[in-house]
């Protein structure tokens, strides 16, 4: 079980001493490239007139997930839904991988805090960005200066929570399936595993990248 837990070195690149390359970067690596993958072939001969069944398929699914954050962040925020579609997808595929054979990414907590430190950076810019470096500071004194501390201790606050949720939830869902295969390898694990593997592990995705474009909201206001 400990080693299952464990995010293993998988080589070291010959730079700089020696830089070890994790086993969660490497499935990262194989999840970049089938998305990629997957993208170039879903977009191959698409149509103005006449679009055939998946290009009407992927221009819904686009279209819905556009219209769900459009509808938190509002029109003036349109520029941040891909960030947000992309973290959504890689979430999902990493937190089911483990339906073919791989560890899940996101149970190391290298992989949860660098997403975390980025919806931190995009949050705090988005509201910058739409009110100005003046009326951001201001707003961390508000209702009154004295609160100020705290609100500043929000910014390192709100990453901390969408890091340790995500984390949390995945590498609990990956513990207890590996009990389960260890103590009744047939057949029970199977109806767990829908719910671990693949309804938490799509429900944790969503509620991370619904966070960020809350959060995303809040700090515009």
């Amino acid at each position: 079980m400990l080693e299952e837990l464990n995010c293993e070195t998988v080589f070291t690149i010959p730079i700089f001493g020696g830089i070890g390359v994790s086993e969660a970067v490497v499935v990262t690596w194989v999840i970049m490239a089938v998305l990629v993958g997957l993208s170039i072939i879903f977009v191959r001969n698409l149509k103005v007139e006449n679009p055939g069944r998946k290009q009407i398929v992927l221009e819904s699914a686009v279209g819905w997930a556009s219209d769900f954050f459009e509808g938190i962040i509002g029109k003036e925020n349109k520029r941040y839904i891909p960030y947000l579609i992309t973290i959504v997808l890689y979430l999902g595929v990493s937190n089911i991988i483990s339906l073919f054979g791989f560890k899940p990414p996101t149970k190391d907590l290298n992989v949860t805090a660098a997403l975390a430190i980025m919806s931190m950076f995009l949050i705090e810019y988005s509201g910058i960005h739409k009110n100005g470096v003046k009326h951001w500071m201001k707003h961390f004194a508000k209702p009154v200066p004295v609160v100020a501390p705290i609100m500043i201790l929000e910014i390192v606050i709100r990453p901390l929570s969408l890091c340790m949720r995500l984390f949390g939830n995945v590498l609990g869902a990956f513990v207890i399936m590996e009990l389960l295969k260890a103590i009744v390898p047939v057949l029970v694990p199977i109806p767990f595993s829908f719910y671990f593997d693949i309804f938490d592990g799509l429900l944790q995705a969503y509620v991370f990248v619904f966070l960020t474009a809350l959060f995303m909201n809040e700090e515009q206001e």
